[in-house]
């Protein structure tokens, strides 16, 4: 068993496939099952039960993750500690971000942080704010940014940018260009699936005005902010989105804003660890590096 084989166990046992793993490590799918199958052979038993194309961790599995990981850990802080005496931070960087801000706001972010520290590489993971929060709490990551603030004793919430939602509609001439707030109830709504940060921002506006968001008159639900422009610019309905989301539809006209005269719909992104895991070196600089940058977008 050396640390390798463990960093492959734990992609597996956290993508819950070999497929995904061996895209995350860029190895060959049958390496990572050779890597794997040494393991067991190692230990004399069967670590994942195959079950057709998908693949469930047994009991040995469970217990032997928490140890990998806190190897494979302690194996990257001795990285760190070398890299020091070559006066060049080193390492890798995993980010779990939602939809918003992994899209429209880590790309640029992060072409500054490569051109300071070109020998630390990263992965962003992009997912909706409640499956980020999960992976924080299940240890999967160390460090996220969401759109949504939820009350957990074990994550620590840091304000990284002001967000501003706005109503959008295909563009139209005769269309109106304010409305008040409660006659969007009334207009068809395209929204973004439960569990996204911008739904649940969505929710609590509408409720903080004394309006249910059932009530609405949705007419599509979908996974991706990508797909909801779309399904707008086809005049499928208006939908409330994040201003940094269609910066450049607006720029171009391919998208029209809607003015909402008696409300201003404000939220937060954060960054959210967890308050029981230390940042490595690599990710202490990252946190730093985002929340100044952020602050430079604000201006």
């Amino acid at each position: 068993m050396d640390i390798h084989q463990l960093r492959i166990f734990v992609s597996v046992f956290r993508n819950r496939s070999f497929s995904r793993a061996s895209e995350e490590l860029y190895l060959t799918q049958p390496t990572v099952s050779d890597h794997i199958k040494t393991l067991e052979d190692e230990f004399g038993c069967r670590l994942f039960d195959r079950l057709g194309r998908s693949i469930l961790p047994t009991r040995e599995a469970e217990a032997l993750y928490g140890h990998a990981i806190e190897i494979v850990e302690k194996a990257d802080a001795v990285k760190e500690v070398i890299s020091r005496f070559k006066k060049e931070p080193a390492g890798e960087l995993v980010v779990g971000a939602s939809t918003i801000p992994g899209t429209y706001l880590l790309p640029p972010v992060m072409a500054t942080f490569r051109k300071k520290y070109p020998s630390i590489s990263f992965q962003i993971m992009i997912a909706d704010s409640k499956e980020i929060l999960r992976k924080v709490l299940a240890h999967e990551i160390l460090i996220g940014i969401v759109g949504a603030k939820v009350v957990n004793s074990q994550i620590t919430y840091t304000p990284l940018i002001e967000d501003e939602l706005i109503v959008v509609a295909a563009p139209h001439p005769a269309k109106k260009v304010s409305i008040k707030f409660q006659e969007i109830a009334s207009l068809p709504m395209v929204l973004r699936e439960e569990g996204s940060g911008t739904r649940k921002e969505i929710e609590r506006i509408f409720s903080s005005k004394g309006l249910n968001i059932d009530s609405m008159n949705i007419v599509g639900l979908f996974g991706s902010t990508d797909s909801i422009k779309q399904a707008v610019k086809a005049a499928m309905g208006i939908s409330i989105l994040s201003r940094l989301s269609v910066m450049d539809e607006l720029k171009y006209k391919i998208l029209q804003e809607i003015e909402v005269s008696d409300a201003h719909m404000k939220r937060n992104f954060y960054v959210i660890t967890h308050k029981k895991r230390s940042l490595p070196a690599a990710y202490k600089l990252f946190f730093e590096h985002v929340l100044a940058e952020s602050r430079q977008i604000s201006k």
